[in-house]
């Protein structure tokens, strides 16, 4: 079935992007003001995408018309900010910093969560996130009520028990046990149902044609 985007209004094509661009990885996304208040929330329009140098993105949302939400607000401001990862068992500590707290409010502590120092910016990164990039902004791009922010990776911090060989860079992705953004308004996927494909090479490829 043919959905025109150019006919929809903005919330059904939003609906039928959230629910059919799944699974999302989902990361808290951690900032302070200009003062130092630190505001904790979620995003699953959030993705890595350029390896050199590593740049990751959110899509920040307006908090009201013509009012940009805290993080945005806050990245504008100070130019850093810390990408942490949800693993499952801190499900419900995520879904507590998704309320609308007012402005002010501590996510972090209302959520039960743990503030560690980050290595290279100001805002904590959370310890109970097997892993936490610390950005700095690279480029902020208008998208409609959305900003698009990019930032540059200039530290991770990653688990040590997660970590295979830290010499070779290898990490345990299965035992960050992280979680991604699904459809509705709350369902979550787990990363423990896992098929493997490895890739193939041409010389493969032409090898399976020739075969079949």
């Amino acid at each position: 079935m043919l959905f025109d985007f150019e006919t929809l209004a903005p919330q059904d094509c939003y609906k039928l992007i959230v629910s059919s661009v799944v699974p999302r990885p989902i990361a808290w996304v951690v900032t302070q003001d200009a003062a130092g208040v630190t505001n904790a929330a979620p995003y699953s329009f959030f993705n890595a995408f350029s390896s050199n140098p590593v740049v990751v993105g959110i899509g920040c949302g307006p908090k009201a018309p013509d009012a940009l939400k805290d993080t945005c607000a806050n990245i504008k401001a100070t130019g850093e900010f810390v990408v942490c990862l949800v693993p499952e068992e801190a499900v419900h500590q995520m879904n507590a910093t998704a309320v609308d707290f007012p402005a002010g409010v501590d996510e972090i502590a209302e959520a039960g969560l743990t503030r560690l120092a980050s290595s290279k910016v100001k805002p904590p990164r959370i310890a109970e996130s097997p892993v936490a990039l610390e950005c700095v902004t690279y480029q902020l791009v208008p998208a409609g009520e959305h900003t698009i922010v990019l930032g540059r990776v200039v530290a991770v911090h990653i688990q040590d028990d997660c970590v295979l060989d830290a010499a070779k860079y290898y990490v345990d992705t299965p035992k960050l046990n992280l979680i991604g953004r699904m459809h509705g308004r709350g369902w979550y996927s787990r990363t423990t149902d896992r098929i493997e494909v490895p890739r193939i090479t041409v010389a493969e490829w032409e090898a399976k044609k020739a075969a079949g």
